[in-house]
């Protein structure tokens, strides 16, 4: 059996199915591919770590597994001092799967339960209280409130270590109700009071004020530079900017706007936030996570393509390369629309007018990053012959905006992905690619697969796989669980850079069924 599939058999979908004695040698060998998709906790010491901890290897028989850090906490065990857990990159498996449990984990981690509550979030879903309570203490063994304090209490460190901010407002922006509710938390967590983990502050190099520089980790092998670089050839003037060695956006959040500054170095990446309210910090960590695709498992992904006969070689030479995902589905929906039948150049040129048309400005401009992207509500109310593309694109933009806004297709990380294809798909001006764009991107799901695409369809042929698209469709199947990632290599063996890729646009025939049809030069538009 391969590393890689001996892999797999310990993240199970349950703690209790985790195959315990494969666990253990991956905290013995201190591998770090497996940091956020186990926990580790030891019933001597009252500890729980990440496998990779440097720490001397517990006894066997005093070691339990966990597969949330939540579930390790609500077990009586606190956070290690050392590898601190909290910080590990997040288990894969939550993109991968489009279940219950992974929708309202994305959820969570987004920060519903803060702003909502668990009434909030049952409803996202579609379920009552009692059920999703259930279902998460039957699949993790803690319920949403535990999980979202896991959340709280890892912000609250976060803010503790690196910013000035008061004990007390770090309390109430980190989610808690209460200072008592915090205390009590912090000590059972961390082992230790707010004020000791203040104390803990660094003292190197300070960050500009109103900024907080967190480092945030991704799972080896990670090419950031290709996933900034991808970014940067899509930034739309005045929403994003690239400076030469570092990207920029602007970021709508849920209690007011942010800007972000993202530099790519060894393990992950470099995150300088701006927050007009530090109670987004979160939620802005996990969407920039999802955008550069940071909890993605490269090892899970080279088990499969790399046993592709033509796809193999190319998935050897870039281990690390990531789907890049979103900061705001909705924003990349629009994109999506938007780059249609057009270059990379003309696109971002569109957007930007865009941008600048309907477009609020940021509060704290850095740079050339001063509007946020305009809302679907300004764009479901505008005159179609106000927007700045053909008047099809036009009303087809329209269109989905208006029914993000009416609810009739929800764009969030825990939107069931194959109800939202099927309602993109009634929309007009709405086709196959676009929807399964929009699904690889906005909605983060691993296996969105692209098969009418000019630029995979010309990548496919220069591996040698001809130029049937039925024999791709068919050969893609091979590529399960992980065909976005195929998508990825195949625009880089297209044309070396998937900028100048190409892709086949949607269009609605007159019995309504989506048609490829013309040609665009840009298969990541958005």
């Amino acid at each position: 059996m391969s590393e890689n599939r001996q892999r797999s058999r310990v993240v199970g979908h349950h703690a209790r199915d985790m195959d315990a004695d494969l666990a253990y040698q991956a905290v013995r060998s201190r591998d770090e591919r497996f940091d956020g998709m186990f926990y580790t906790a030891v019933a001597t010491t009252g500890i729980y770590c990440r496998p990779s901890c440097p720490a001397i290897t517990p006894r066997r028989e005093n070691v339990r597994f966990f597969s949330t850090a939540a579930a390790a906490q609500a077990a009586g065990f606190r956070a290690c001092k050392r590898c601190v857990p909290g910080a590990a990159p997040g288990s894969p498996e939550w993109d991968l799967r489009g279940d219950l449990t992974a929708r309202a984990l994305r959820l969570i981690a987004d920060g519903v339960v803060e702003r909502a509550g668990v009434p909030g979030l049952a409803d996202r879903l579609g379920y009552s209280e009692r059920q999703l309570r259930r279902h998460l203490v039957s699949e993790l063994g803690v319920g949403p409130l535990a999980i979202a304090r896991a959340r709280r209490a890892h912000a609250a460190r976060v803010l503790l270590e690196v910013t000035d901010l008061p004990v007390t407002e770090a309390a109430f922006a980190s989610g808690f109700d209460s200072i008592r509710q915090f205390n009590v938390t912090m000590r059972e967590v961390f082992a230790a009071t707010p004020t000791e983990l203040r104390a803990r502050r660094s003292r190197g190099p300070t960050s500009p004020p109103g900024t907080l520089e967190i480092r945030l980790a991704a799972r080896e092998p990670f090419d950031g530079p290709a996933a900034l670089d991808f970014l940067a050839a899509r930034a739309v003037p005045g929403v994003e900017e690239w400076t030469g060695d570092a990207y920029r956006r602007s970021l709508r959040l849920p209690h007011g706007t942010g800007l972000v500054e993202l530099r790519a170095e060894a393990g992950g990446v470099r995150a300088a936030l701006t927050l007009d309210d530090p109670r987004d910090l979160a939620t802005a960590v996990a969407r920039v996570r999802r955008l550069l695709d940071l909890d993605a498992d490269p090892a899970a992904v080279a088990d499969v393509l790399g046993a592709d006969h033509l796809l193999g070689a190319l998935a050897a030479r870039s281990p690390g390369l990531r789907v890049p995902g979103s900061a705001d589905p909705a924003e990349t929906a629009i994109r999506a629309v938007l780059g249609q039948q057009v270059s990379v150049a003309a696109a971002r040129t569109i957007a930007g007018r865009l941008a600048a048309r309907f477009g609020a400005p940021l509060r704290h401009p850095v740079g050339d990053v001063r509007l946020l992207f305009p809302t679907t509500e300004a764009l479901a109310v505008a005159d179609p012959a106000d927007l700045p593309m053909p008047a099809s694109r036009a009303r087809a933009l329209a269109a989905l905006a208006r029914a993000v806004l009416r609810g009739d297709v929800v764009l969030d990380v825990g939107a069931d992905r194959d109800d939202v294809e099927r309602r993109l798909l009634a929309l007009p001006g709405i086709g196959p690619w676009t929807a399964a764009y929009i699904r690889m991107r906005a909605l983060g799901d691993p296996d969105a697969f692209l098969p009418t695409d000019l630029g995979v369809r010309h990548g496919w042929t220069r591996l040698g796989g001809g130029s049937d698209p039925a024999a791709l469709v068919a050969h893609a199947e091979a590529w399960r669980p992980w065909r976005a990632y195929a998508v990825m290599h195949l625009w880089r063996a297209e044309g070396a850079n998937p900028v100048v890729a190409g892709q086949r646009s949607d269009r609605r025939s007159s019995q309504g069924g989506g048609i490829p049809r013309g040609v665009r030069t840009d298969p990541g538009r958005g």
